[in-house]
């Protein structure tokens, strides 16, 4: 192979191409219930030898070794061979990338056993005292003499984590547990940084495992309990944290999830009690003091929670911590109007997570949205209803992110016979599950009929509720999950009846307000301007697309800024849109009690008010990649 810059599509291909050429020796380890350790270092040497001249960043060579692995499985090789393969490969071509790039003074170390540990406990030692890159080159030096030893890989996952690798941090708690399936620590360490990769439901299957494994594991109980905070499910959230309190009071993480569930249900005293008392056990504690500035518009009488916000920022943390803080700070120069220190701070937290996320590619993006048009035609559309759920429960509040879909959500929600179940993570996995057949076709009548079951039963469980169509209780469910925008001829195919309200913004402000907001790194287009421009601009082509071919009332648009300077007139359209009868409580939404689960959960308890209205114009000579995009 000659490539010398490729991206990561170039790298699926080139992992495929290798599991190919690689799968007859892979299948002869299959032979032996002990992987070959002989053949397995043929099998690395060999691949080692076919990548060795490519230019590889971390995220390329997840991208090498996934489509690795799953080309050996196509091939019919076994799991368990498939990952121990990958694994190797991994490890192999991340040792290759940390050996390049470190400097001439490396360790010595011998193949006395005694070495290895004395290196684990030096590297143990850079780690705590958060010099993770010495750290990371000691657990380097240790894994060329013992690869499989766990305790090494799953620290060095950590390390890799505080700096912000978390594909690398993933690749490497995983590589641990192919080797030890019951170490626990590295079950809730893979745990947490699924979760701060936006990964909820994978994040969440490994801390139960850590705690089927380790039933009084109290860390894991609070980390679960955050993973479903960010889920949606604050109910059972609540059973996690009060089990953690109860053996353990002071618990850090534990006070910080009753605290953000505190804040999501509006209940703003007990959240500031909550998180001053995280603060009078551990002053410098980030997530607490970030959370403080999330819960209010900050003031100039906020000085000393600045001072001290800076003072950490700047001091010894880790990577993902001081992004955090930074967008908090920005929050505060924001809100006093210092708008010139609120942008370099915004840009600042940014471009520290860029470095962890996987980066945006717009040709893919492109192409995604010209495949989903072209197999979602007004014809292919016209066939959806045969066979499709005839529910009129769903209520889908769609546009892109920082629209006004909380907003929307809970002017439905505050009706009676409604419920808001916040950004339901189910059409996107039903796209990963199914996108190649999404992007050519409808799906099948039968998948279709499951999958409008399915959904419906996922509204009921996040609603919780008993829920009878025609009854008293609840009629109207609302999922404002922006990414449907992409799935609405998928999601017309299943819920023909069901009703659909896109929330269109200036693009400017809507763009502005997604970059100085600390979303997921699955978002990973809101870390740069000119991506959130390119984004954008997709986003409507696909957006126009389905207005042109899904019946017409198909679809309600509310602009944000007509709903915000006329709101009875825009809530009476939007609740006559969805089948309910006129409601005063819908103009009361900021008095409604439920839990809000989404970035906007302070400010749609607030009364509606037009700030946010034009807010670009005070950053018009930061932004120029967004000053091209309009108001239609």
């Amino acid at each position: 192979m000659i490539l010398q810059w490729f991206n990561a599509r170039q790298a699926s291909e080139v992992g495929a191409a290798l599991a190919d050429k690689l799968t007859p020796a892979a299948a002869r380890m299959e032979r032996s219930d002990v992987i070959a350790s002989d053949t397995l270092q043929d099998i690395v040497k060999l691949a080692r030898g076919e990548v060795r001249d490519l230019r590889l960043n971390f995220y390329q060579r997840a991208k090498l070794a996934n489509a690795f692995k799953w080309k050996l499985l196509e091939n019919g090789i076994e799991r368990r061979v498939a990952d121990e393969v990958t694994q190797s490969l991994v490890l192999d071509l991340s040792f290759s990338h940390e050996a390049e790039s470190s400097t001439p003074d490396a360790v010595p170390i011998s193949d006395h056993p005694a070495s290895t540990l004395e290196l684990l406990a030096r590297a143990n030692g850079f780690a705590k005292r958060r010099d993770y890159t010495s750290a990371i080159k000691l657990y380097q030096q240790l894994l060329v003499v013992e690869p499989r030893h766990t305790a090494a890989l799953n620290n060095m996952g950590s390390a890799l984590a505080d700096l912000g690798r978390f594909i690398d941090a993933e690749q490497h708690y995983r590589g641990a547990l192919s080797i030890d399936p019951g170490f626990v620590e590295a079950h809730c360490n893979l745990g947490d940084v699924l979760r701060k990769r936006g990964y909820f439901a994978e994040s969440e299957t490994s801390l139960r495992h850590a705690i089927k494994l380790k039933p009084n594991y109290l860390d894991a109980h609070a980390s679960l309990g955050l993973t479903l905070v960010f889920g949606g499910r604050v109910r059972d959230a609540k059973g996690r944290f009060r089990k953690v309190l109860k053996s353990r009071p002071r618990h850090a993480l534990a006070l910080h999830g009753m605290g953000e569930i505190a804040a999501r249900e509006g209940r703003w005293e007990d959240a500031e009690k909550l998180f001053a008392q995280i603060l009078e056990l551990d002053p410098k504690n980030v997530t607490a003091l970030v959370a403080q500035a999330g819960m209010r518009k900050m003031t100039h009488s906020d000085a000393s929670w600045l001072e001290n916000a800076r003072k950490i920022a700047d001091g010894d943390i880790n990577l993902w911590q001081e992004a955090a803080l930074r967008y908090a700070i920005g929050k505060y120069f924001d809100d006093v109007g210092d708008f010139d220190h609120a942008f370099q701070s915004f840009k600042q937290a940014n471009e520290m997570l860029k470095e962890s996320a996987e980066p945006y590619d717009r040709k893919l993006r492109a192409q995604r949205v010209r495949d989903l048009m072209r197999a979602h035609t007004r014809e292919v559309l016209a066939r959806a209803p045969m066979g499709a759920s005839d529910s009129e429960m769903p209520i889908f509040v769609v546009g892109m992110p920082r629209s006004g879909t909380s907003l929307t959500e809970q002017i439905i929600a505050s009706h009676p016979l409604a419920r808001g179940v916040g950004e339901v993570e189910f059409w996107g996995k039903v796209m990963h599950d199914h996108e190649g057949h999404i992007r050519e076709d409808l799906l099948e009548e039968h998948t279709r009929k499951e999958l409008g079951e399915s959904y419906l039963r996922t509204l009921q469980e996040c609603a919780g509720t008993t829920l009878k169509e025609g009854s008293r209780s609840v009629s109207r469910i609302v999922d404002k999950m922006p990414a449907n925008s992409d799935y609405l001829g998928l999601i017309y195919s299943v819920f023909p009846r069901a009703r659909i309200i896109y929330m269109r913004r200036d693009p400017r402000d809507e763009c502005l307000s997604c970059y100085f907001q600390p979303f997921s790194l699955t978002l990973n287009y809101a870390l740069d301007l000119a991506d959130l421009a390119h984004y954008y601009r997709e986003h409507e082509r696909l957006i126009s697309h389905w207005r042109a071919v899904l019946p017409p009332g198909a679809i309600l648009e509310v602009p944000y800024e007509a709903l915000v300077d006329q709101p009875e007139d825009w809530a009476r359209k939007i609740m006559e849109f969805v089948g309910l009868d006129w409601h005063p409580q819908c103009l009361s939404f900021n008095e409604t009690q439920r839990v809000v689960n989404t970035a906007s959960y302070w400010q749609v308890r607030q009364k509606i008010f037009r700030t946010s209205v034009g807010r670009w114009r005070h950053y018009e000579k930061f932004i120029s990649p967004l000053l091209s995009l309009r108001e239609r």
